[in-house]
């Protein structure tokens, strides 16, 4: 994106419809994923954010993961109860 690039009302309309259609099959149970644990690399693109952003819900403790060896797993249950604005 360059400095000088708009966003337009539009453009966060469309951006709220995939959101809304993406968080709703993360809450519709055994649609989004059967797996009761998560990847890291899946819950990026579950929730469709950045390694930053998810390092940042692991560090305030607004997702609780489980570290094992190198990778870090996350509880589909505790995903849902974020986005339900609860914490773990």
């Amino acid at each position: 994106m360059t400095t000088n690039e708009l966003i337009t009302k539009e453009d966060l309309d469309v951006f709220e419809k995939k959101l809304l259609e993406k968080i709703e099959i993360i809450l519709q149970p055994g649609k989004a994923q059967s797996k009761q644990w998560l990847k890291s690399k899946d819950v990026k693109k579950l929730l469709d954010i950045s390694p930053g952003t998810l390092q940042n819900l692991r560090i305030n403790g607004t997702l609780s993961y489980t570290k094992i060896g190198g990778m870090m797993y996350y509880k589909l249950e505790d995903i849902h109860k974020v986005l339900e604005g609860g914490k773990h």
